[in-house]
């Protein structure tokens, strides 16, 4: 008699096990719950943060500066520094114009967008550039109005940087 109730029960833990395993994996996932949303957040706030505290605040300097000046009036106008080639933001970009150099978003990998900030001539732009560092252009520096953001995604997100523009001189 046992001999028949052992495989019996071995069969229904078997069954039982493989049926709670398909269930788990059929199921489909609930909503996130609030406190992991928040948790999640933040997670990625705090990630910012050290990410933020790891960015150079050594300035450009002139001489990088004007090598960037230098380098954006041998692109056909409509082009420049474009460092990054995807879909959807690509980051800032510096795009040389009929009347100097603009500072823009970059989308879809080639599109300037609208002017943030221009600059009409090599003065002007290697003033400018030479007091910045990847800190500032990161959009974590409030003393930096042009780069300055309080939007968390749109802050160190494919910005300037000094090896970004060592890159493209």
């Amino acid at each position: 008699m046992a001999a028949t109730i052992i495989p019996l029960i071995a069969w229904a833990v078997i069954v039982v096990v493989l049926g709670a395993a398909l269930r788990a994996t059929l199921r489909k996932p609930g909503p996130a719950s609030a406190a992991q949303v928040s948790d999640g957040e933040a997670r990625v706030r705090a990630y910012g943060l050290v990410l933020r505290d790891k960015l150079d605040r050594a300035l450009f300097g002139p001489v990088l500066a004007r090598q960037v000046w230098d380098r954006l009036m041998t692109c056909p106008v409509g082009e420049g520094l474009i460092h990054e080639f995807h879909r959807d933001f690509c980051g800032h970009g510096l795009i040389r114009t009929e009347e100097g150099v603009k500072l823009c978003d970059i989308l879809d990998g080639h599109h300037p967008g609208e002017a943030i900030a221009e600059w009409r001539s090599r003065e002007a732009l290697v003033a400018f550039f030479a007091e910045q560092s990847d800190y500032s252009c990161s959009g974590w520096d409030e003393a930096s109005p042009v780069f300055f953001t309080s939007d968390e995604w749109y802050r160190n997100n494919q910005r300037l940087t000094r090896e970004k523009l060592q890159h493209f001189v």
